[in-house]
């Protein structure tokens, strides 16, 4: 009797620890399959945060913190025509730096005290092109024509002071229609750009805008403008050329310092 309870309960115990083994041989495969099926699923999942962290960040441009520099003969001698007159105009083709160079000295005007305050203005024509209703304020409609010098401004100030300026009116874009009235005093940076698309009209506008020892420069290319009739740039180019204080600075197509293919586009376009 005792060798069949002790057999019993033997066969019993061998029973439970094989149905034990059997479950936990059970579970490993199962933990096993999962593995296996998540790394085939994970295998057709495609992350892309992982491979392109930057994307989810806000585009700014570099900072560039060291004086400007002129990259050709050229641009230094336009570069020293605005430190030294009240009015400059520079003329020429695309890509030799005329907004560039004017736009980065207003910079670091504005931020070594020289000036209080940048006025950005162009005349609010489309090239060739009509953008009709555009939504939001004022400044949110011109936005869109200053947006290359916010660019510029961007690069030598910083984004975040850019920012912090246009909210407080330390720089300011504005339509040239929005300039009758307005006095540009001697602590005023003032750069109208695409000139070229004044009217004379509006041209004499601006120009008497202009106070004691404010900070002038007109910007434009004759050759691509986008009205009809007379050309304000090219009218005050050929009454004011004379006048004290006053300097016009005309870039030539070698000048060009965007790229080379800008140059061979001109040429192009542009033949003679």
């Amino acid at each position: 009797m005792a060798r069949r309870a002790h057999a019993k309960r033997q066969l019993k115990f061998n029973g439970e620890h094989e149905s034990q083994h059997y479950r936990e041989t059970r579970r490993k495969d199962s933990r096993s399959k999962g593995k296996r099926s998540k790394q085939y699923e994970d295998s057709n999942i495609v992350d892309i945060s992982s491979r392109s962290n930057q994307l989810a960040t806000a585009y700014s441009p570099h900072r560039i913190r060291s004086p400007l520099t002129a990259r050709t003969e050229a641009q230094q001698s336009y570069i020293n025509a605005i430190k030294n007159n009240c009015l400059t105009f520079g003329i020429g083709p695309a890509g030799t730096g005329k907004s560039y160079c004017a736009g980065a000295l207003a910079a670091e005007a504005l931020e070594s005290g020289r000036i209080e305050r940048i006025i950005l203005t162009r005349p609010a024509v489309e090239a060739g092109e009509h953008l009709g209703f555009l939504p939001g304020e004022l400044e949110d409609k011109y936005a869109v024509y200053i947006d290359a010098f916010r660019d510029i401004l961007n690069e030598r100030l910083g984004q975040g002071v850019v920012d912090y300026c246009l909210r407080h009116g330390r720089i300011v874009g504005a339509p040239l229609a929005y300039m009758r009235g307005k006095t540009f005093n001697n602590n005023t940076f003032v750069i109208l750009d695409e000139a070229q698309n004044t009217t004379p009209e509006q041209m004499k506008m601006f120009l008497t805008r202009i106070g004691e020892n404010s900070r002038v420069v007109i910007n434009g290319d004759i050759r691509q403008s986008d009205i009809r009739g007379p050309n304000g740039l090219a009218d005050a180019i050929e009454r004011l050329r004379d006048l004290p204080g006053v300097h016009v600075h005309a870039f030539e197509r070698c000048d060009i310092v965007r790229s080379g293919l800008v140059r061979h586009i001109l040429d192009r376009y542009e033949p003679g």
